[in-house]
């Protein structure tokens, strides 16, 4: 039987709206008893070894932290550290949206957690301050694509688990990318700014004594990145470790400034027990559904497919970076990551990228999927806070799909980009 009917039964399985890790698991089984070679039972005995890895331990950690700093009132004080840093420019609060976001990105590893945690501060923020709510849901969404991209990261916990690579190196290729991300979107908003495309209410420009006292609110905020990066650089632990750091240290903080309460600490382990136990549940559906895959070389296939269009390598990129695109826009970005690993970086290996560069390469473009109508999740977090329609929120956030491509296409063919600092301060994979 051809590979293909594999994904026949998957995608027939999801029209009929079974959930994703449970259509890949019947796609696996229906495929193996058909086709004969190998006995159906095989899909139970490999569902266990595709959560045996250690990188896997950082994935409930991270998410708890995001959920105890969305409970515990860090975000208000990161956007008033922002908003007295840059408010009072042209277009201000557009410029304080994305510095917010880089700095909550720092401690969040999750674009839902940034756009809907943060994202209401800010976009109440800038509704009162005379900012169109579509512009102000824009642009949150926008600059919710970096929270993943700057460790920590749930999807690089992810892609680490699943392609084998250190998780280390992976966190240090992501900051220089979720930085020149974060510039893009700061200048297009300011070229918007300057053809008179944003209507607002200038603010007053604060005294260095409110910019101070600003900071000193925020700073124990300001830490917690902070920490991680410092880890990182000097390898004085794992992210796994840091992890584990950073949710005591966020613990602290939150009973510290007297946000966190009991209630509410036990509100975020549960929250954080359910989503690990999905995305565990999906990634251990997934090993049999990818081990029937790589037993039959999808992988060689695909690429023999692809290869066959054209041997240029920069139009295979360029149509890699397309297919991933359109991908991140019709599924959620774990699903794809499932299937694009084993298929997309030999591909990608074929060309001359290297593991970390082709991981940072998929990152982005699931990312910027999810920012992609007609299913991007982040425009349906963005509707269900602002009540706008979806054709509204696509021409609203129009603008922004620039920077963030343009600068895909700059990880894509300039690798240094994502390579640096993974080479001075990693294993320089």
């Amino acid at each position: 039987m051809s590979i293909g009917m594999i994904f026949v039964f998957l995608i027939a399985a999801v029209v009929l709206r079974v959930p994703v890790a449970f259509a890949m698991l019947f796609s696996g089984l229906v495929f193996l008893a058909i086709d004969g070679t190998f006995s159906p039972a095989i899909v139970a005995s490999r569902m266990a070894p595709g959560l045996e890895s250690f990188p896997f331990l950082a994935l409930p950690l991270f998410i708890f932290v995001g959920n105890l700093l969305s409970q515990g009132g860090i975000a208000r004080r990161i956007f008033d550290f922002a908003n007295a840093l840059i408010g009072h420019r042209k277009a201000g609060l557009g410029h304080v949206n994305v510095i917010a976001s880089i700095i909550f990105a720092g401690m969040s590893g999750v674009a839902q957690a940034d756009a809907a945690g943060l994202g209401k501060i800010e976009i109440q923020e800038m509704n009162r301050r005379g900012y169109s709510l579509q512009f102000s849901a824009a642009i949150t969404a926008a600059s919710s694509v970096i929270g993943p991209i700057i460790p920590p990261s749930v999807i690089m916990v992810e892609y680490a688990v699943i392609a084998n690579i250190p998780l280390s190196d992976l966190f240090l290729a992501g900051v220089i990318p979720g930085l020149l991300m974060g510039f893009s979107l700061m200048l297009m908003i300011a070229f918007l700014a300057s053809r008179g495309k944003i209507q607002h209410d200038l603010q007053p420009r604060l005294s260095a004594a409110s910019r101070f006292r600003a900071f000193v609110s925020a700073a124990p905020a300001l830490a917690a990145p902070g920490i991680l990066m410092a880890g990182l650089l000097f390898g004085v632990a794992t992210p796994t470790e840091l992890g584990a750091l950073t949710a005591i240290y966020s613990i602290r903080l939150g009973f510290w400034l007297r946000e966190l309460t009991v209630k509410r600490l036990w509100r975020c382990a549960v929250e954080t027990v359910l989503t690990t136990g999905v995305l565990a549940f999906l990634i251990a559906s997934a090993a049999p559904f990818l081990w029937v895959l790589a037993m039959n070389d999808m992988p060689g296939w695909f690429a023999s497919a692809v290869t066959g269009v054209t041997d240029n390598p920069i139009i295979l990129l360029l149509l890699i970076n397309v297919i991933l695109l359109i991908a991140g826009a019709m599924l959620e970005t774990t699903v794809i990551l499932l299937i694009a690993v084993p298929v997309f970086v030999p591909l990608m290996a074929s060309v001359g990228l290297q593991p970390i560069h082709s991981a940072m390469v998929i990152i982005v473009n699931l990312l910027i999927g999810a920012l992609t109508p007609p299913f991007g999740v982040l425009l349906f977090v963005m509707m269900d806070i602002t009540k706008q329609p979806l054709m509204t929120m696509v021409r609203a956030v129009m603008p922004f799909y620039f920077p963030l491509l343009f600068i895909l296409l700059l990880l894509t063919f300039v690798p240094e980009v994502s390579t640096i600092l993974p080479k001075l301060f990693g294993t320089g994979l």
